[in-house]
């Protein structure tokens, strides 16, 4: 499986949201869950509620009865967080791990040349 087919597969919808659980987002960016958590604590005014919120019991029920690699989760005493688009990049961002700065200059790139393509769509024509 390509890279962006594990992540792809690893998104789930949320209270309507597209998400990535905080022990995947933690596992794409080579930290231990525990470490993205605090991280998210500690940088709390980074992370409004339309970037990253705490499932519920049921919705974390829901999630550990529909994704087999989530099953530990059952096990665990907190409720894991889930993590929006803006949210996972947010997270790259107050990480400071090989992975974590891949995937920021990933983004940067693409954002780059989505607006160059605008640019050259946009563009009078000479």
């Amino acid at each position: 499986m390509r890279p962006i087919e594990h992540i792809a597969s690893r998104i789930l919808v949320v209270r309507r949201q597209r998400v990535l659980i905080d022990v995947d987002l933690a596992s794409l960016y080579g930290v231990p869950t525990k470490r993205l958590n605090e991280q998210v604590k500690r940088n709390r005014a980074r992370f409004p509620e339309d970037f990253v919120f705490r499932l519920t019991v049921s919705e974390a029920a829901e999630v550990v009865a529909n994704c087999d690699h989530l099953f530990q989760l059952r096990f665990s005493a907190a409720l894991p967080f889930a993590f929006t688009e803006h949210g996972a990049l947010m997270a790259a961002a107050v990480l400071n791990t090989p992975k974590a700065v891949d995937v920021r200059i990933f983004v940067v790139r693409a954002v780059g040349q989505i607006l160059e393509a605008i640019r050259q769509l946009t563009r009078p024509p000479e």
